[in-house]
Order: C-alpha cells, then sequence, then structure tokens
C-alpha cells in the first residue's frame, strides 16, 4: 500500500511518534512525505519513504496527483486545528480527492492509530479491489 504522511508544523512530533510506534507496521508499504515531515520521521527511524516539497510549496499538490490517479491508498494528515493554514484550500482539495477515490484519511492521531491497526490487520486490503476498479 502506498501511504501519505503529513503534518502541520504543530504537530510534526506527534507523526514522528507514530511513525516510532508503528515503524514495523510502515516499513512494509510505501511511503510518502512533505518535506519537513518527512525528513523528520527519517531521522527518527530507520524508515525509507519519497518525500516532496513542503505542503504550502506544492507537497500537498504533489500527494494530490497521485490521489487523482489512484496511486495512493491511505493519508495520514494531522491537522493543527487551532491554527489557520493559507494552504487550507489545498487541504481541502486533498480530502476531497480522497473522498471521490476512497481513500482513507485520517486528521489526527487517533484515526490514524485506528487506520494503521486496520492496515496490520489487512482490513484496508478492500482498496487493491477498489484501485482495479477505478482503473478498468
Amino acid at each position: 500500500m502506498k501511504i501519505a504522511l503529513i503534518a502541520h508544523d504543530r504537530m510534526k512530533e506527534q507523526i514522528v511518534q507514530l511513525a516510532m510506534a508503528y515503524e514495523s507496521i510502515l516499513a512494509k508499504h510505501d511511503l510518502y512525505a512533505t518535506g519537513t515531515t518527512g525528513s523528520r520521521i527519517m531521522e527518527a527511524t530507520s524508515l525509507s519513504l519519497t518525500r516532496f516539497l513542503s505542503g504550502p510549496l506544492g507537497g500537498d499538490q504533489q500527494i494530490g496527483a497521485m490521489i487523482a490517479r489512484n496511486e495512493m491508498d491511505l493519508i495520514i494528515f494531522l491537522r493543527d486545528p487551532l491554527t489557520s493554514q493559507p494552504h487550507e484550500p489545498d487541504i481541502i482539495a486533498l480530502l476531497r480527492l480522497c473522498d471521490v477515490h476512497k481513500i482513507p484519511f485520517a486528521t489526527n492521531l487517533g484515526s490514524a492509530e485506528i487506520m494503521l491497526k486496520a492496515l496490520e490487520l489487512g482490513q484496508l486490503d478492500w482498496r487493491e479491489v477498489v484501485r482495479e476498479e477505478n482503473e478498468a
């Protein structure tokens, strides 16, 4: 599965801790991240991932392009709900694309952990069927 890891500045420490806690699960998948988030995760873990630009500089849109092509299976985007984001329209676009392509989108630590546990149990394998249907 292809998984995107994204976090707003105030949430970066949480996503690093999440990656550390679930490293054994994440290591089995293709990981993608926006700029600084990816750097921080790679520094703290042995995970290998593809880094895109910083979110506000186009990284969200790069991930969005993969979603639009149905090339992403899970988005973990730890958002800071208390800080206004100048690239909020990009974030809303990601959410909309995930809805269109039936891609799970976790926006906080609780939902991210549930998604990762489900991933470990094979409960997101249905994404392969959805991906194949969309390719047909």
